[in-house]
């Protein structure tokens, strides 16, 4: 599978396009684990098997909590106002390989497929940045 992802990238194959022909052919790179069934299981093996190759990944909580003030604190990376949030949204998870590569993980449940939601479309646009970029990043259900 690694084979065919870095042949997207070497043609500039939209990581949506990708996505869709592995949905429509079968050859999803997502394998998750048995009795996986959802998605914060999904996520603890994706960050198990990324130690396992070498890789860390951390949790990316994103959101907006007031202070004592009452004055609004956003955080999580690509969180800077609503606006850019609504069109780049990160991924849950965020690391860095043993080679200093920048990963991000997108997870999702056990059986998830790409539906094109708004939300769905921001997360990807997060996912082509980081891969425009030369990081690792892409949807998961539960592979690394």
């Amino acid at each position: 599978m690694k084979d065919l992802n870095q042949w997207a990238d070497r043609w500039d194959i939209p990581a949506v396009a990708l996505l869709e022909l592995k949905q429509s052919i079968g050859i999803m790179d997502q394998v998750p684990a048995p009795n996986i069934t959802t998605e914060a299981e999904a996520q603890n093996i994706v960050r198990l098997k990324a130690t396992e190759a070498g890789a860390r990944l951390w949790r990316n909580n994103v959101g907006v909590l007031r202070d004592d003030r009452g004055v609004p604190v956003r955080f999580g990376i690509c969180n800077d106002t609503s606006q850019l949030n609504k069109v780049l949204k990160s991924s849950d998870l965020i690391g860095i390989s043993s080679s200093g590569q920048f990963i991000a993980r997108e997870v999702k449940r056990p059986g998830w497929k790409y539906t094109g939601t708004p939300r769905e479309k921001a997360q990807l646009n997060f996912i082509n940045l980081i891969m425009s970029l030369g990081g690792d990043a892409k949807f998961t259900t539960g592979d690394f």
